[in-house]
């Protein structure tokens, strides 16, 4: 009997230490993709500054809430704004930064062309 205790204890261990390493995944994951307000270049998991930390207690707040990682990005990106988010999504307001890339290349490939068939003329 004492060891069948002992073997469901060890196992509800496991169980919740595989669930707070799979939030704590979740967690990191959604703080590199926060841009920390105060500090220039760094996400919220890079940044120790105050600020960062309160967003990092509020992401934990959100999680044991249940929310998912899609709900979490909009509720900062409505508190924010779009900026916050270091891989916004399409919309109006980021047509131009998705598609610019791509014409830079577009063009830039034109460009290639013209002159490599300007030389083998």
């Amino acid at each position: 009997m004492k060891f069948l205790k002992f073997i469901l204890i060890v196992i509800s261990l496991f169980s919740f230490s595989t669930v707070s390493a799979e939030e704590n995944d979740k967690r990191n994951k959604i703080t590199k993709n926060l841009r920390c307000l105060i500090c220039q270049g760094q996400s919220v998991y890079d940044s120790d500054s105050e600020f960062a930390n309160s967003l990092k207690i509020v992401v934990d707040k959100k999680l044991q809430e249940g929310l998912s990682e899609d709900q979490i990005y909009e509720y900062f990106r409505i508190k924010y704004g779009e900026w916050i988010l270091y891989d916004p999504g399409l919309n109006k307001n980021t047509y131009i930064l998705w598609l610019l890339p791509i014409l830079i290349f577009l063009i830039g490939g034109a460009i290639i062309y013209k002159s490599f068939i300007i030389k083998n003329k």
